[in-house]
């Protein structure tokens, strides 16, 4: 268990150029508390004590904005940064060296005792606000820009943006390492309107030389 801590608190100075000391990190971070008492009450869940594990879980919730389910199977290494607003949900599974930004949902579309929950591979960065829901794989290193919906299967190294999720990837290269930068993801709708406009000026242009033409024979017929 403190080993666990331990690794929670070395995780945080490791990504949050915020954190200054592992003090700080221990005392006032919602994030480590919340994997802490999940951890409690995965236990407590994993020897049959449900209800009691569920009281851990809604306490842990109450004190850190941060709702686990007891269930829920979490690596180590993740890192929720700020946390409020985040749901775990019961069959969701999260690989090692996760980060989850604020306001993410990991959530399930069915209403049967089956896995319902989406899992995350390894290196996975979640961004603030984006949605996961079904029981599909967001493949290893693979981000998800903020705010996003995402309903089906994400390839390994991918980006994913939109609503719905958008499966996109940067010159076909992978996207590399724990990198919270929410703000340089590719974005394919704009790219589509880009070559649709771009499209509408090469027509708009091929029209004035046919209007020209046909101006032009206009005139040597009247001559």
């Amino acid at each position: 268990m403190f080993d666990a801590l331990r690794r929670d608190v070395r995780t945080v100075l490791e990504r949050d150029p915020a954190a200054r000391s592992p003090l700080e990190v221990l005392l006032c971070y919602p994030g480590v508390h919340a994997l802490a008492f999940h951890r409690f009450a995965h236990r407590l869940w994993s020897r049959g004590w449900t209800t009691t594990a569920r009281f851990a879980s809604h306490v842990a919730r109450f004190l850190t904005g941060i709702e686990i389910h007891p269930a829920a199977k979490v690596g180590p290494g993740l890192f929720i940064d700020h946390g409020l607003g985040v749901v775990i949900g019961e069959t969701a599974e999260v690989g090692e060296n996760v980060t989850i930004l604020q306001g993410v949902t990991l959530g399930g579309t069915s209403l049967r005792r089956e896995k319902r929950h989406p899992t995350l591979g390894d290196n996975v960065v979640v961004g603030a606000g984006a949605k996961i829901i079904g029981a599909f794989k967001i493949g290893d290193g693979s981000r998800i820009g903020a705010g996003s919906v995402v309903v089906r299967e994400v390839p390994p190294n991918s980006v994913v943006v939109g609503v719905p999720g958008r499966v996109t990837y940067r010159d076909g290269q992978r996207v590399g390492g724990i990198d919270l930068d929410q703000v340089d993801l590719p974005d394919p709708v704009a790219k589509a309107i880009e070559q649709l406009m771009e499209r509408i000026r090469n027509l708009e242009a091929e029209v004035e030389i046919l209007r020209k033409a046909v101006a032009a024979a206009e005139t040597d017929d009247k001559k």
